[in-house]
């Protein structure tokens, strides 16, 4: 008696042999919290250019791999930096 996976498999033309195994990614650490900075501040420049596209968009927790807490803390600090004219609105 097959199983329903490789029933499946078969049905579509596949088998069990041929599929790529998935595995998960490391798991991204968040840096702020690895190196025990508490508030992320808005003139700290070389730190917060790092999380902001060439376009000048804001990269999500899932792409920089920051905690909640730091990625609130980090779209304040850049939306501040911005208004002071220290980082620019819009990538050229």
């Amino acid at each position: 008696m097959e199983n329903k996976k490789t029933a499946a498999a078969k049905e579509y033309g596949g088998d069990d042999k041929t599929k790529k195994v998935r595995r998960p990614q490391k798991r991204k650490v968040c840096e702020f919290c690895e190196k025990g900075i508490a508030v992320v501040d808005y003139k700290d420049v070389t730190r917060i250019r790092k999380y902001v596209t060439e376009k000048g968009k804001i990269v999500s927790a899932r792409a920089s791999g920051c905690c909640a807490r730091h990625q609130r803390q980090l779209t304040v600090a850049v939306k501040r930096a911005r208004v002071m004219a220290l980082l620019p609105f819009k990538g050229e």
